[in-house]
């Protein structure tokens, strides 16, 4: 079992830095040098990463913070329109993040006429290592308690030993880093590790929210898990996609 601590903010001088938002933007900056470390191999100049990056992480935010509003607490939202575009609240929604950042580079692609499969990839590639630091953040404020449980991995809460989901998306976000990291090693077809993140990261995500207390649902799933129904089907169909091209059937 895993001692519990809580680990919000600390001092830097004067200033009081908050240590989910540091270790958010700490693996986006990281997941960005890694996607630009890699685009060289297909070739496309790094600028383009770097370029798309701010775009990507506002669109993220924007879509986090929307997905929650309206599928997570929109009860309490419409009572409190003003609260919703008030990003010093908790409540963002890691799915919303994707759908937004995914909106946002696709209109970058399409705009700077790059092939939409690569860029793709080279995001999904390292946006394992950005979670894996930033679910680290979600970790060390506790901000997602699950049921009661004897795993080894539970943390000690006060109320009883219960599942973490900031540490288990967190090591997620490690071990997929590193299998894609092996993978890599040989070139893949365009859309590979696109299709494969989906599927990996979108069946544990599925499961371990059934793990969650305090979530709102849906006929039994929370919003996320009836998102991930569908993102994990575009994953399974990706990688037919490739299959079929590679074999050429």
């Amino acid at each position: 079992m895993i001692p519990w601590f809580e680990f919000h903010s600390f001092m830097l001088g004067p200033l009081r830095i908050q240590v989910w938002g540091t270790l958010v933007a700490l693996g986006f900056l990281a997941a960005i040098w890694v996607a630009a470390r890699c685009a060289k191999q297909q070739n496309i100049h790094p600028n383009h990463i770097w370029n798309m990056a701010p775009w990507i992480l506002v669109s993220a935010f924007v879509g986090a913070r929307l997905f929650h509003v309206l599928f997570y607490s929109p009860i309490w939202y419409w009572s409190h329109p003003w609260e919703a575009v008030n990003f010093a609240l908790p409540g963002f929604s890691m799915m919303g993040g994707v759908i937004g950042g995914v909106l946002a580079g696709l209109i970058y692609a399409k705009y700077h006429k790059l092939n939409l499969w690569s860029m793709a990839d080279l995001v999904a590639y390292a946006l394992p290592l950005g979670t894996a630091i930033g679910r680290i953040g979600c970790f060390l404020i506790h901000d997602h308690p699950g049921t009661l449980t004897n795993f080894i991995l539970g943390v000690k809460y006060p109320d009883g030993v219960r599942h973490d989901h900031g540490l288990y998306l967190s090591l997620l976000g490690w071990a997929i880093f590193i299998l894609f990291y092996f993978l890599g090693r040989k070139k893949r077809p365009p859309g590979y590790f696109v299709g494969l993140w989906l599927v990996i990261d979108g069946f544990v995500r599925f499961v371990l929210d059934f793990y969650r207390i305090g979530d709102t649902r849906y006929i039994g799933l929370t919003p996320t898990q009836w998102l991930l129904i569908l993102t994990v089907a575009t994953g399974i169909w990706i990688l037919l996609r490739n299959r079929k091209l590679e074999t050429g059937n």
